[in-house]
This record gives C-alpha cells, structure tokens and sequence, in this order.
C-alpha cells in the first residue's frame, strides 16, 4: 500500500540509503505509517495500519522489511513478505506496505525501496508479486504501474458495524420485555408448592 502527498521539496536519490530495518526502527516506522495511513487518506489502511502489524512482518520475514535513510533519519519503509501455495509450483512475493515521508515522494526512495526488495524476492524464489491497494489512491497506482505492475483487478470492499446492531438488538429487546409483562424485579421469588414439583426419574 502506499500513500502520496504532492510537494515542491525534494532530495537527491543518491543521498537516500536504503537498508534492513532494525528493531531500533519500530517505533519510526510506526509513527511514519500514521503519518501517512490517516482515516481522511484512506480508512481501509487506517484501519489495519498498527504496531502488531509491524512487527509481526519483522518477526516472520525481517529480511523483506527494509527502511529508507536520509540523513540518518528513517524516511520511508517497504514491508512484504512471501507466500507459498500447495499444490502450486509458484512462489509468490506480498508487498503489504510501502510509504514515504510527505514532501519527498519524488526523491527516489519509494523506487530505491521496490528494487531492492523486488531483488530479495527473487533471491528468495518468489515468480511474482502481488500489491493491493486503494482505488482512488491514483499515486500509489501510478508509482506501482511505473515498477512494471499491471493486470489491474477492483474489488468489492464491505464493513459490517457489529456495534451499531448490538445497540438495535438491546434496544428491541427491552421494548419486547415491557411489552410482554410488568416489572416484576422487585418481587421476591417463592418455591412452588412442594405437591407440584416432579419427581425425578429413577
């Protein structure tokens, strides 16, 4: 996934290093992606953009996350990892997040990042990769088609508000539960008759 703000500032490619992220970079990343990864921007990626996120791809793969440098300040991330399917002679390469520090898009870090875990995939057997993202992010589209992607797919996206139907379903009860009989909270409870209760079965 990736996100795009358009600004005049840029840096020269040749000054952004990339490398493997250390967990010293955690705590970087993270608030980098939240930076970039707002509910304005896009909810689907707010939504799953967390710490566990993180460091369960570099617990997993930390091999396919990878962090931009510039002046020794950590300006852009690639995370991926790689699936392999049974039954399937294929090997296939997820890059599940990539982003960039707003402002320095077109500094070349976000093309640095791809190539150099577009490599580490092929070292690791990968025949192709798959990224999703976005319909409306036209820059993250247009970055990834400029990378080679294509074969385009849309899908459905759907949410479910589970919170919203549990307030409904309390609130109908409540209105079939006064309906029903009066409010006898209040009353203490009596034993039936002792001539009444069944005897248990031998």
């Amino acid at each position: 996934m990736s996100d795009t703000h358009d600004s005049d500032r840029q840096a020269e490619p040749d000054s952004v290093d990339i490398r493997e992220m250390t967990i010293d970079d955690l705590a970087a990343v993270f608030h980098l992606g939240e930076q970039l990864f707002t509910s304005d921007f896009s909810p689907s990626m707010y939504r799953t953009w967390d710490e566990y996120e993180i460091t369960t791809l570099f617990n997993s793969d930390n091999e396919l996350c990878l962090v931009a440098e510039l002046g020794g300040k950590v300006v852009g991330f690639a995370l991926g990892t790689t699936v392999e399917k049974q039954h399937s002679a294929w090997k296939y390469g997820y890059l599940v997040w990539i982003g960039i520090q707003p402002g320095l898009q077109k500094c070349g870090a976000g093309h640095k990042l791809f190539a150099e875990i577009r490599q580490r995939m092929v070292e690791q057997g990968v025949r192709m990769i798959v990224i999703d993202t976005d319909a409306d992010n036209k820059g993250g589209i247009r970055f990834f088609k400029k990378q080679g992607f294509g074969n385009i797919r849309e899908h459905v996206y759907m949410t479910l508000n589970l919170s919203v139907q549990g307030k409904k379903r309390k609130k109908k009860h409540k209105k079939k539960d006064k309906s029903a009989r009066p409010d006898t909270a209040d009353q203490p409870m009596t034993p039936p008759p002792a001539d009444t209760v069944s005897p248990q079965p031998d």
